[in-house]
């Protein structure tokens, strides 16, 4: 028994030097040592296999198409437009602005558009995947394939739960604990220049480490356009990674809500040697207060750029949901940038509302890889006689467009409360105006 723990005691320290040697120290400087391309070829290479073999099976089967590809043919055209296409097949046309029964069918067909495939909740469910990618199922419920695809499915198994899973969960439990420590420690010193160079390079290092413990594959592209300090860097909001993603190749302020728990050890540490801007649950609805210690720090030449999501939630990185204002109303100078995930090696979205943060965690480090493209674009400002909603749109829509992302004009607070009162009463008088708007005056003369 005592040579067993011997032989045990020695392969955990072997394991841990060739983890420190071979991933932990080229994390900490930035450099690679190859392993990971060789693992994402080896990964490529096997699902483009399996594809081939899926192929060659549904070749002889018909799929059944499902919602999420296009279930509802959509009209684009106006509600004045397809209202009158409607009318013009009645026998006798309308007399100006008169009510027209037909025009029920509209709304209906409309309602249940909606219902069925709207364009708020599926941007809060997984993107839906063309093949099987040996990780998950999609709508199209493949089945038993081949022998050889089940024995490669089973080897994944093992290899994503047995091997990549402990070693990843070490390289993040590590990565955070050096973040603490590091941190903490920063903050003991005085506020020299030295200090604030340390406290980056220390938030860095930690989020590579945890880079590294995703298994991350990361493309950053246009560096030129880097936010630099005094600025605000905004970004498509997929999934809590993206701090990890963005901070891999640079240091920001970061904004958010107290928390309790890990996250607020997390929060306490890193404030100590970086001046992140933490808000009380009380202070987040003084907008005024919010405002005002955003000018403060963005007016700070000497601060780091500031990261925020204006979307304010999750979306599955399939499209680009409506931007807060309050990050556009300060007047600062705006760093865009766009993410892009690539879904068919792990899908990156959190979905708040089915998974808890550690399951998702989990669920990413039992995942192949993350793999993901990042975008750079050309400092806006706001335009004169532009507004801060025309503003957040401006950015929004450039940030989708290089992302190659849906630019959609809903709230993202719509995943979780109903649709405001006043969108209600736009479609009400848009329609009221129809029947009665111009004859109204005219009837009373």
């Amino acid at each position: 028994m005592e040579d067993f723990w011997v032989f045990a005691l020695w392969a955990l320290k072997t394991w841990l030097c060739l983890l420190i040697s071979l991933i932990m120290v080229p994390a900490m400087f930035g450099f690679s040592l190859g392993i990971s391309e060789a693992y994402m070829n080896i990964l490529v290479k096997t699902l483009e296999w399996a594809t081939l073999n899926i192929q060659k099976v549904t070749d002889e089967r018909t799929l059944k198409p499902s919602a999420s590809n296009g279930l509802i043919q959509r009209e684009d055209g106006s509600m004045e437009k397809e209202l009158e296409e409607l009318r013009s097949s009645r026998p006798k046309p309308l007399v100006g602005g008169d009510f027209a029964l037909s025009d029920c069918f509209y709304f209906t067909r409309k309602g249940i558009e909606s219902i069925v495939e709207d364009e708020v909740t599926q941007r809060f469910t997984s993107e839906e995947l063309v093949s099987w990618n040996l990780l998950t199922r999609t709508n199209n419920d493949f089945q038993y394939i081949s022998l050889k695809l089940t024995l490669v499915y089973g080897i994944g198994i093992f290899v994503r739960y047995c091997i990549l899973a402990p070693l990843r969960i070490t390289l993040v439990f590590i990565g955070l604990s050096w973040l603490v420590i590091g941190t903490s420690a920063v903050g003991l010193l005085p506020n020299w220049r030295m200090k604030f160079w340390l406290s980056e390079w220390v938030h860095v290092m930690c989020y590579r480490i945890c880079a590294r413990g995703l298994s991350a594959t990361i493309r950053y592209h246009n560096r030129e356009n880097k936010p630099q300090k005094g600025g605000i860097c905004v970004a498509n909001h997929t999934s809590p990674i993206d701090i990890v993603i963005l901070c891999n190749d640079g240091c920001y302020a970061m904004v958010g809500q107290v928390h309790g728990g890990l996250i607020g050890v997390l929060q306490r540490a890193m404030v100590r040697s970086c001046p992140h801007v933490w808000f009380e649950r009380a202070e987040m609805k003084d907008r005024h207060l919010v405002t005002k210690r955003l000018t403060d720090h963005v007016n700070d030449k000497e601060k780091l750029p500031i990261l925020i999501f204006p979307e304010g939630t999750c979306v599955n990185n399939t499209s680009v949901m409506m931007f807060k204002k309050g990050s556009f109303e300060i007047g600062a100078t705006i760093y865009p940038v766009a993410i892009k995930y690539d879904p068919n090696v792990g899908d990156a979205f959190w979905n708040s509302s089915k998974h808890s943060m550690v399951n998702y965690l989990l669920r990413m480090m039992t995942s192949w890889a993350l793999v993901c493209n990042v975008w750079y674009l050309p400092v806006m400002h706001q335009q004169e006689g532009e507004d801060a909603v025309q503003f957040a749109n401006r950015v929004k829509s450039a940030i989708a467009r290089r992302g190659g992302l849906v630019d959609l004009q809903w709230d993202g607070g719509l995943k979780r409360s109903q649709p405001k009162v006043w969108f209600k009463e736009e479609q009400q008088k848009q329609y009221s105006s129809m029947v009665v708007g111009d004859d109204s005056s005219s009837h009373s003369d």
